[in-house]
């Protein structure tokens, strides 16, 4: 008897998820040392990069080869050369949170410099020759465990808006540190929390989309800021995240596949002294300590291609690196949230906080 339609409908339904992609084995080789805990890497988030993304995740190391580190536009002496991972903390005795890393070649003229693009990653998920991910375990206390997913971008693209009829782009910045922090209790993933510009989204582990058990989180096109659905995020209202396109938008689609857990530094933090620990002795440690930013300071409106409209500058200064992301926090939100609201449920729209 012929097989129904019903089961060949089935069976190819079957097929093509055990074929979409090998981040959907269950044996799936992770690539971190001895003693990360199990469970930080059993759900760790799976991102989808927006399919037409031109910036994709980037070589940690990358920016510094491509950098120089300036106070105020001027270079600064004695910094190390060549700048490493290893040594890049030197630069908080000749400047600290005054030293940005100036790209050595403008990017207000020429935002398509190849090491800007970063790696798209493969089939597996993996950013080969690319080290885009650092991993930061928070064991607060016997029962509960943060766990925070950094992912870096050589360059952060703002959206393009409309300003009495023209089109203009506002908030791009050389480097882009966004997160997606996992609270586990008892070793079992409880809370998320998104980050997105300069706040963010948390939600219950139950309630986000997943690949097997590892939830998804979706990186908008040239922000990449991480939400939990596909789609259109306005943000034009700070902290207000608008189910409508109104006039800042991120915009978000299931496009490239990443697994950050296969090119990623591991490391466990201690609360008390504010260090980080390497799972692997060989892993470097020190970049984590510099207190600069990762990219160019906001250029003047002086430079010809700097627009500033209603305080928003088309080229940013760049970010502080993962250690100034509130990694002790209380709650699943940064301590900076007053109201940390932690949804059951997706959407696009959560209250003001």
């Amino acid at each position: 008897m012929a097989p129904s339609i019903l089961y060949l409908l089935k069976t190819s339904a079957i097929l093509s998820c055990l074929f979409y992609s090998p981040l959907e084995a269950a044996a799936i080789k992770k690539r971190a040392p001895p003693g990360v805990p199990q469970f930080a890497l059993d759900y760790a988030p799976l991102i989808y990069l927006h399919s037409d993304d031109p910036y994709r995740p980037s070589d940690i190391q990358s920016m510094l080869a491509n950098t120089l580190p300036e106070v105020n536009f001027q270079a600064v002496p004695g910094a190390p050369s060549p700048m490493t991972l290893d040594n890049l903390n030197q630069l908080n005795g000749l400047g600290g949170n005054s030293v940005y890393l100036t790209a050595l070649k403008d990017v207000a003229t020429d935002t398509d410099q190849p090491w800007l693009k970063g790696v798209t990653p493969d089939s597996t998920g993996l950013t080969n020759g690319a080290t885009s991910c650092a991993i930061i375990v928070n064991e607060k206390d016997s029962t509960t465990t943060d766990v925070f997913y950094f992912y870096f971008y050589n360059f952060n693209a703002g959206p393009p808006i409309k300003i009495f009829g023209a089109s203009l782009i506002f908030g791009n910045h050389v480097g882009d540190w966004e997160h997606i922090m996992v609270r586990f209790v008892n070793q079992k993933p409880s809370q998320m929390w998104y980050s997105q510009h300069a706040s963010g989204q948390a939600f219950t582990y139950d309630a986000t989309r997943k690949v097997g058990n590892r939830p998804i989180g979706y990186s908008a096109k040239g922000s990449h800021a991480n939400y939990a659905i596909d789609g259109q995020h306005d943000h034009t209202i700070p902290d207000l995240n608008l189910p409508f396109q109104f006039f800042l938008t991120d915009t978000t689609n299931a496009g490239v596949l990443w697994d950050p857990t296969l090119s990623a530094y591991y490391y466990k933090f201690d609360a008390s002294s504010n260090s980080v620990t390497p799972y692997d002795s060989t892993t470097p440690v020190n970049w984590l300590y510099y207190t600069g930013q990762w990219g160019d300071q906001q250029y003047p409106t002086t430079h010809p291609n700097q627009i500033v409209v209603f305080g928003q500058a088309k080229f940013g200064g760049g970010p502080t690196g993962p250690l100034s992301k509130q990694l002790p926090r209380n709650n699943v939100c940064p301590d900076s949230v007053k109201t940390c609201l932690v949804l059951p449920f997706l959407t696009a729209k959560r209250s003001k906080v």
